[in-house]
């Protein structure tokens, strides 16, 4: 399975599925094929858990080389490398470097010590569980970790400048030799490993040419493997969960949404909005972000903003309860935790709040900005009056008690009712309104409250 470019979101779907295809057909091995720079921290850590689920395949990790490879398996690439049972390195290759960075107006910085430290627990984690020293494993996180070798008895250890004294006093007690060695890795840089450097450290099993000596040292034939490679749908996810991409359909999504409730009937912006949050939320969950939770938040922030709309006047708590629902399932659908534990999670958490911030502020301007140019737009002309009401077109404002003589009248509606309009009432237009339903335009009606100059009327 490659590992190969960037560490993102399409990796993750496309490994989640390649790795269950494995497990259903009982692989002994999974090779994983490293060749990558880094990526993204939390696709990284998805992808670490899920070489964690592999078992009782064995998982190994491949460093390759070739003429069109970097040869590294550098920051993310060493987080997923670690979580491998066994790892083999090409000549010339190397692994490390594995420090957080965030990303800033001036490109990449260092990450906070909150996010480093997380960091550094996860991959020490890793190390711990498959048997590769810990040490070297925090000091490719850790820029202040100085590593170097000591030697007990003529036997080389690999320990950082804190474990140095402690192992002297052991082994002085003990009767054994004890003699400092070189610096690995000196405080203020990453430890960046070569291949050789891996194999000496009992980091990597072995140094290996190509991927015909991987499969003798692993006792398989040649022609008992299966090669795995993404598809178009796995490059597509990556698309459609892209921070651009992602706030580009919730734009178009909710500015359609907003159409459709306050339009009667259902038409082509309902349709619209239903295939972008489909997109969004289906793409999410073949990262495995997606649960009941997020889906039932949304349909309660939509069932509020159509209450507001139509039911309650004015604007108020349910419509701003119904756009918080809407931005919490959204953020929720982009995540896996639901509060955020580590510094990594807040830093993700606060960038997909971002992300579905703009794209919610955005519908909302553009909606304003649609709804102020409703008289010149077409699209939009049944959403106001368009016409003047004068007396010469035998509009009136009356007192309560001259229209109180409609009550009960019936006339028929002379534009849609959506729910306000206009209505004529024997040789009389009167500007009236439903008690929320739309009523189709020529539909007969009936007047049955008056009440502060407002003629409320229903459908025959």
């Amino acid at each position: 399975m490659p590992v190969h470019g960037e560490i993102d979101r399409s990796l993750v779907v496309f490994l989640r599925r390649s790795i269950q295809k494995a497990k259903d057909q009982n692989a002994r091995y999974i090779v994983f094929d490293i060749d990558t720079f880094g990526g993204r921290v939390d696709s990284a850590l998805q992808i670490a858990t899920l070489i964690g689920s592999a078992e009782p395949s064995a998982t190994v990790a491949y460093v390759t080389a070739g003429p069109e490879s970097t040869g590294v398996s550098w920051s993310a690439g060493a987080l997923i490398s670690l979580a491998c049972s066994s790892i083999y390195m090409a000549p010339g290759t190397s692994m490390g470097a594995a420090a957080p960075v965030t990303m800033g107006p001036e490109g990449a910085l260092p990450a906070s010590e909150k996010v480093v430290s997380a960091v550094r627990a996860q991959i020490a984690a890793l190390a711990e569980k498959n048997g590769y020293p810990v040490s070297i494993a925090r000091a490719m996180v850790d820029q202040d970790i100085e590593l170097r070798e000591i030697f007990i008895d003529g036997e080389m250890q690999v320990a950082s400048a804190d474990e140095i004294g402690d192992i002297e006093r052991e082994a002085k007690k003990n009767g054994k030799s004890y003699e400092l060695g070189r610096i690995i890795s000196p405080s203020g840089k990453l430890l960046t490993l070569t291949a050789m450097e891996m194999e000496r450290y009992d980091v990597s099993s072995a140094t290996i040419s190509n991927r015909r000596e991987l499969l003798r040292l692993l006792e398989l034939r040649e022609n008992a493997y299966e090669l795995l490679d993404e598809s178009p749908a796995d490059r597509a996810v990556g698309v459609a969960t892209s921070a651009g991409f992602t706030a580009l359909l919730i734009i178009i999504g909710l500015v359609a949404l907003f159409i459709e409730i306050t339009t009667p009937g259902f038409g082509v912006p309902g349709t619209i909005a239903i295939v972008c949050f489909a997109v969004v939320f289906s793409s999410y969950a073949l990262l495995g972000t997606v649960g009941s939770l997020e889906l039932i938040l949304f349909v309660l922030g939509i069932v509020l903003l159509i209450l507001e709309i139509f039911v309650i006047p004015g604007f108020g708590v349910a419509g701003i309860s119904g756009i918080l629902l809407i931005v919490a399932s959204l953020v929720l659908s982009m995540q896996e935790f639901v509060i955020p534990s580590f510094e990594w999670q807040k830093e993700l958490f606060r960038r997909n709040l971002l992300v579905v911030g703009v794209g919610v502020v955005s519908s909302l301007v553009v909606f304003g900005i649609l709804a102020f140019a409703v008289p010149q737009l077409s699209l939009f002309s049944r959403l106001t009056l368009a016409e003047s009401q004068t007396t010469e077109s035998g509009y009136t404002v009356q007192s309560r008690e001259e229209v109180s003589r409609y009550l009960g009248k019936k006339g028929v509606a002379i534009t849609t009712l959506r729910p306000s309009g206009k209505a004529e009432f024997g040789e009389e237009v009167l500007n009236v309104e439903t008690e929320g339903e739309f009523v189709e335009q020529g539909s007969e009606v009936e007047v049955i409250e008056v009440s502060a100059n407002r003629i409320i009327v229903r459908k025959c």
